[in-house]
C-alpha cells in the first residue's frame, strides 16, 4: 500500500476533509494480550503466569526445557510455592520468591497452591480482622497452604494451625487475587 495523495489536483474538488484522519483508538484490536484478560500457556491454556508448589520434595530447575540442559538451581523443599512464567512442551520455566529459577519438569509441580512468609513475622488470626484472637505467629520462611483470600486477607494452614493473615507479607498470592 502506498499513502493517498492528499495535495492531488481533484482532491479539493470532491469535497474531501484534508485532514489526516485518525481511527479511534478504542476500535483497533490490540496487538498481544489484553490487559483485562491474563496470557494463556500454549500447552495447558492456564493463565500465565500462574502460582502452583513443588510437589517433590527435589527438582531440577535447568536453562532449558530438557533433560539435556544444564541444572543451575535445585529446589529441595516440598510445597515450596514457585510461579510458572512460560510453558514448552512436559516443561514450565518457574522462579522463586528471590526471582531466580529455570525450567522444571511438569511432573515435579501440584497445583496446591501455597504461601512463603517473607514478613519477620506475621500473626495468624482466627477470623480476617486484626482485633480476632491470634491463633499463631509466622516467621519468615514459612510455607503454609493457601486457602480463600480477599482483597487483604488470605486463609492459611500450617503445621496444623489454621488461620487468616494479612497478604501483604505473603509471595504466592497477588495483591488483587480473590479465592473462594
Amino acid at each position: 500500500m502506498r499513502p493517498a495523495d492528499l495535495t492531488g489536483p481533484d482532491a479539493g474538488e470532491r469535497g474531501e476533509d484534508l485532514a489526516l484522519r485518525v481511527p479511534d483508538p478504542q476500535l483497533i484490536p490490540e496487538a498481544g494480550p489484553r490487559h483485562d484478560q491474563p496470557e494463556r500457556g500454549p500447552v495447558t491454556n492456564l493463565p500465565i503466569p500462574r502460582y502452583v508448589s513443588m510437589k517433590a520434595s527435589k527438582g531440577n530447575a535447568r536453562r532449558g526445557p530438557s533433560r539435556t540442559h544444564k541444572i543451575d538451581w535445585v529446589y529441595v523443599r516440598k510445597d515450596q510455592p514457585l510461579e510458572i512464567t512460560a510453558e514448552f512442551g512436559h516443561w514450565r520455566r518457574v522462579r522463586d520468591h528471590e526471582g531466580l529459577g529455570g525450567w522444571v519438569h511438569y511432573s515435579l509441580l501440584s497445583g496446591v497452591r501455597t504461601v512463603l512468609v517473607e514478613a519477620d513475622e506475621i500473626p495468624l488470626h482466627s477470623r480476617a480482622n486484626d482485633g480476632a484472637p491470634l491463633v499463631a505467629k509466622l516467621q519468615r520462611g514459612v510455607v503454609a497452604k493457601l486457602g480463600d483470600c480477599s482483597l487483604e486477607w488470605c486463609r492459611l494452614s500450617v503445621s496444623g494451625y489454621k488461620g487468616w493473615a494479612h497478604k501483604a507479607g505473603l509471595w504466592g498470592v497477588d495483591a488483587d487475587e480473590v479465592r473462594d
